[in-house]
């Protein structure tokens, strides 16, 4: 499978993404291709990942269709063949396309991200290590780092196109939204995260965290949209390594952010891009660890060639 960098469809260019382009194909529908791009610390790598996009985007086409039943998505196929049939003027970027590109319907974005936490990591942790807080409410004392919740948290974030996503409290969304419609997001994102959290865990990954984003169609209806739990959207662990009190292994681009670190450390590279070349070794790691988590998830390997 040819590894890519950036697409280049003759298309219109709808929006561009640090992974994905996404191209107008009309009034009514969109197509995402998943670039092989990575990033760390907010900086795009030089390096692109193998068979990360195809992750990306057949890890979600798998979800959207296992949880189809807890309400309506945009997607419509990720299969190439079904989509260069709906539009044969692409027939000649088959090769740029196949395994990594996704036809959607259309819709208005919310502009949150419905951020939904079953243990205390990442932004949360460093936040609890400081006040005791999430977003500015008070959590339980005495919590670990990756302790697992109670209950899951319905812990939204704004939307940043670069740079970090911020923590926010339920009732900000409830004042941009109204009430009913970010009850109606809550509901929604915890049964999505729960019925992901019993098949992950069925297959020996804990799902730590997720965000999942929405539309609304041409009749106001929540739709949800872009990725549903993939290694970039999610922190996924192997089960039979969870220790509560510090970080866990993931399945995701620790190798890369661990080798990044190991350069920040020791001064380097400042954080910034350019960012540094990376070994061969930490760019296959980074792909091992994305294939695995796609055939522990799905119970089956990703082929190369679709």
């Amino acid at each position: 499978m040819t590894v890519l960098t950036a697409s280049r469809l003759p298309l219109p260019l709808f929006r561009k993404g640090k992974v994905r382009e996404v191209y107008e194909v009309d009034d009514t529908r969109l197509l995402l291709v998943a670039s092989d791009r990575v990033s760390a610390f907010d900086v795009v790598m030089a390096e692109a990942v193998p068979m990360k996009g195809a992750v990306l985007t057949q890890l979600s086409a798998f979800w959207f269709g296992a949880l189809g039943h807890l309400g309506p998505n945009h997607f419509l196929t990720a299969d190439v063949d079904e989509i260069l049939r709906e539009l044969p003027a692409l027939a000649s970027h088959r090769d740029e396309m196949a395994g990594r590109s996704m036809l959607v319907r259309r819709t208005k974005p919310i502009s949150f991200e419905c951020v939904v936490r079953g243990y205390l990591a990442g932004s949360a942790w460093k936040e609890y290590r400081a006040s005791g807080t999430l977003a500015g409410e008070a959590l339980p004392p005495g919590l670990v780092e990756s302790a697992r919740f109670d209950v899951p948290i319905f812990s939204p974030a704004t939307k940043a196109e670069s740079g970090h996503d911020e923590n926010i409290s339920a009732a900000l969304v409830a004042a941009a939204l109204g009430t009913e419609r970010a009850d109606q997001l809550r509901r929604r994102s915890l049964a999505l995260f729960r019925a992901g959290q019993v098949h992950a865990e069925r297959h020996g990954i804990i799902i730590a965290d997720t965000k999942f984003e929405f539309g609304l169609d041409q009749d106001d209806k929540l739709i949800l949209i872009d990725e549903v739990m993939t290694p970039d959207s999610s922190r996924f662990w192997p089960a039979d390594r969870y220790r509560p009190g510090s970080t866990q292994p993931s399945f995701d681009k620790q190798p890369l952010r661990d080798y990044l670190a190991g350069l920040r450390t020791r001064g380097e590279w400042n954080g910034n891009a350019p960012p540094p070349p990376l070994p061969t070794e930490v760019v296959a790691a980074t792909s091992a660890r994305y294939l695995q988590a796609y055939r522990l998830l799905t119970g089956v390997s990703l082929p190369e060639v679709f």
